[in-house]
């Protein structure tokens, strides 16, 4: 009787020690992923010895997507949802799943299999190993255009050039977060945010794991050439303010040619061969316009980033969630600062 109680005391006991796992998932229209994602995740985490939970934070979708997502969470109880008021784009979304992620790991990941959750063993042994950030790197990804293969690398190669802190070529939103990492991410509140490039700055003790993204699983990516304009331009003005300097710089020369030009018309004044030119006046009208258009709109790209910041608006609002909360936590349903 005595062996059956301790051996009872030991198995409530390595109920209550063990380690949870929060895999964070944003999803815009995914009806059709949502919910062979989540069964490839249970599957994947079968037999590992967590406590686990698959936060998706739906950005705004559908009404039918929706409906899938609350099915999925009423069939899998390891399911759960946050539902966004609008679509505020992938990276508040992101944000929103690691704010209201409980586990002592956090995993984010996409939700149309092009981040394979076979990888999660992996990753969480490298974090049992004691590494806080195992980021994922995408070698190549399977069925995508060679025009974003090579905008993608050589974006990365001159972010590396200016950026104040390295970011990763090929890195991914597939990564694990330790939970002193997830606490130092949730600090950084700017609004136009490039997570790859915060995940950079704040340290920690990281590894690599690479891997081939494969095509996705149903429908179409969301993510538009509109989107990931806007995506490479908030990496840059985020992690660096080499522009401005290279805005100064080019003023700086633009001034210089205009003191040689106006030399040069002195000594042909002197000489008296001086000939009205159009052309000449047009062409330096155009290149000193030019220049200082460019310079303000690198000035304005600054100043309109300041100006979202300043006005202190949160960086999402959740309408409403669904399904378990971990450690009967409540969500956080207004987290801008």
């Amino acid at each position: 009787m005595s062996e059956t109680i301790e051996t009872s005391e030991e198995t409530d006991t390595d109920a209550n020690t063990r380690k949870t796992v929060t895999i964070v998932v944003p999803v815009y229209n995914e009806a059709e992923n949502i919910p062979h994602f989540a069964a490839a995740v249970d599957e994947a985490m079968a037999g590992l010895p967590y406590d686990y939970e698959i936060l998706f934070v739906d950005d705004g979708s559908r009404e039918e997507s929706r409906e899938v997502l609350r099915k999925t969470v009423a069939a899998d109880p390891h399911v759960r949802a946050l539902y966004l008021s609008r679509n505020y784009g992938h990276q508040a979304a992101l944000t929103c799943g690691i704010d209201n992620a409980e586990g002592d790991a956090v995993v984010t990941m996409d939700g149309d299999m092009q981040h394979p959750p076979a990888l999660l063993p992996k990753l969480l042994g490298l974090w049992e190993q004691g590494y806080d950030v195992v980021q994922t790197i995408r070698q190549t990804t399977q069925g995508v255009s060679a025009f974003k293969r090579l905008t993608s690398k050589y974006y990365y190669k001159a972010l590396n050039l200016i950026s104040e802190v390295p970011v990763q070529p090929g890195g991914s939103d597939f990564r694990l977060l330790d939970r002193q990492a997830v606490l130092a991410l949730r600090q950084y509140r700017e609004h136009d945010r490039f997570i790859r490039g915060i995940v950079g700055a704040m340290g920690f003790r990281q590894v690599q794991v690479p891997f081939v993204a494969p095509e996705r699983y149903a429908g179409t990516s969301k993510f538009s050439l509109k989107k990931m304009a806007k995506f490479a331009l908030d990496g840059i003005l985020g992690n660096s303010i080499l522009p401005l300097r290279i805005s100064f710089y080019i003023g700086l020369v633009s001034l210089l040619l205009s003191f040689a030009l106006f030399g040069h018309v002195l000594f042909e004044t002197y000489e008296g061969d001086t000939v009205p030119g159009w052309s000449t006046i047009v062409i330096v009208m155009a290149f000193f316009g030019g220049t200082q258009l460019m310079v303000l709109g690198i000035l304005g790209e600054y100043i309109g980033h300041i100006f979202r910041e300043v006005k202190g608006r949160p960086l999402y609002l959740v309408d409403k969630s669904a399904g378990h909360l971990t450690n009967e936590r409540e969500t956080t349903y207004n987290t801008g600062r």
